[in-house]
C-alpha cells in the first residue's frame, strides 16, 4: 500500500468534482473547490473519519470492496479505478469476468434522474445502484449479496418473494426474458464466470429454469412496455428505455410514464414519498 500515492490520488480527484457532478446540491457557500471530505464518505457509503484518516495517510488498507465505492463515489475512469487499486495494495479487477464497477457516463445521467425510476443493472441482473424512486417501486436490494443480489437468481430461486411485482399474465414472459439475458451474459463472460455459476446453481434448483435454458434463447432486450406492481399503489404501467455500455456488461434502465396519465401520477408519488410512507417488502 503506498500511503502517499493514495492520499495524493484522492485528494486531487475529489477537488476535481463539483457537487453537480455526483448529483449533490450546492449547499452553503464554499471556501474552498471540489467536494468536501464528508461528501466523498457519503456517496461511497464510508464513514467521514475513515475517508479522512486515508487522505491523511494514516488509515489503515482499505478492502477491494472499499475501493470499488470509492471509485464509484470520485467517478474514475477504468483506468483510474485499476490505479487506485493497486496504489491501495490490491490487483486491479479482472475486467473480462465483470465487475461492480459502474461506467461514469452512466452514473452521469443516473444522478439527473430524481423523479421517475431508475437503475443501473450488471449483465447478470445485479442492481449496481438505483434512484429513491426505484427504491420505493423495486425496494432497496444494497444488502443483499452473493447469488441473491441477481434478479435472475431470486426470480428462479424464490418466485414467491420475487414474482408478485409483476401481473400473473406476463410471468411467463419475464422468465423467458431473463433466462435469455443469462444466456447472452454466458456468451460474454464465459463459463467459469459469475455467469457460468448462477446458470449452474440455477439449474440445480430450478426445474423451470432448467427447462427454459434448453431452449437456447438469446437476447438483451428489454421490454419497452411493461407492468410493475406496488403493495401500497397497484399496477403502474411504465415505458422502459434502455441505455448499454459499449461493451453491453451494464444498463442503465429508465421508467416513465406518458406525462398527464394516471400512471405518471403514480410515479410522481413514489418520487415524493419514496420508501418512508409505502412499505417495499411484501
Amino acid at each position: 500500500m503506498d500511503r502517499d500515492s493514495l492520499a495524493g490520488f484522492l485528494r486531487r480527484h475529489r477537488d476535481s468534482l463539483q457537487p453537480a457532478d455526483v448529483g449533490l446540491g450546492e449547499g452553503s457557500r464554499r471556501r474552498t473547490r471540489g467536494l468536501r471530505r464528508e461528501e466523498v464518505a457519503q456517496l461511497a457509503a464510508m464513514s467521514t473519519d475513515y475517508y479522512t484518516r486515508l487522505e491523511q495517510r494514516r488509515g489503515p488498507q482499505p478492502s477491494v470492496q472499499m475501493l470499488a465505492s470509492l471509485a464509484r463515489a470520485l467517478r474514475l475512469s477504468t483506468e483510474e479505478r485499476d490505479y487506485l487499486y493497486r496504489i491501495a495494495g490490491h490487483s486491479a479487477p479482472d475486467r473480462a469476468v465483470g465487475s461492480d464497477y459502474i461506467a461514469p457516463a452512466l452514473l452521469r445521467v443516473l444522478d439527473r434522474l430524481t423523479d421517475t425510476p431508475a437503475l443501473i443493472i450488471s449483465a447478470i441482473g445485479e442492481t449496481l445502484v438505483q434512484n429513491e424512486p426505484a427504491k420505493a417501486l423495486f425496494g432497496d436490494v444494497s444488502g443483499l449479496s452473493g447469488m441473491e443480489r441477481s434478479s435472475i437468481y431470486r426470480w428462479f430461486a424464490h418466485p414467491e418473494q420475487e414474482r408478485w411485482r409483476y401481473p400473473e399474465r406476463d410471468r411467463s414472459r419475464q422468465s423467458r426474458a431473463q433466462v435469455a439475458s443469462l444466456r447472452a451474459a454466458l456468451g460474454m463472460m464465459g463459463k467459469d464466470s459469475r455467469a457460468g455459476a448462477l446458470v449452474r446453481e440455477l439449474i440445480r434448483v430450478s426445474a423451470e429454469f432448467a427447462s427454459l435454458w434448453e431452449a437456447q434463447e438469446v437476447s438483451r432486450r428489454f421490454e419497452d412496455h411493461k407492468v410493475l406492481i406496488h403493495p401500497e399503489i397497484g399496477e403502474i404501467e411504465v415505458d422502459c428505455q434502455a441505455l448499454f455500455t459499449e461493451d453491453e456488461s451494464q444498463v442503465l434502465l429508465i421508467l416513465t410514464a406518458p406525462p398527464r396519465s394516471q400512471d405518471a401520477d403514480k410515479l410522481d408519488l413514489l418520487a415524493a414519498l419514496g420508501t418512508q410512507q409505502f412499505g417495499t417488502n411484501r
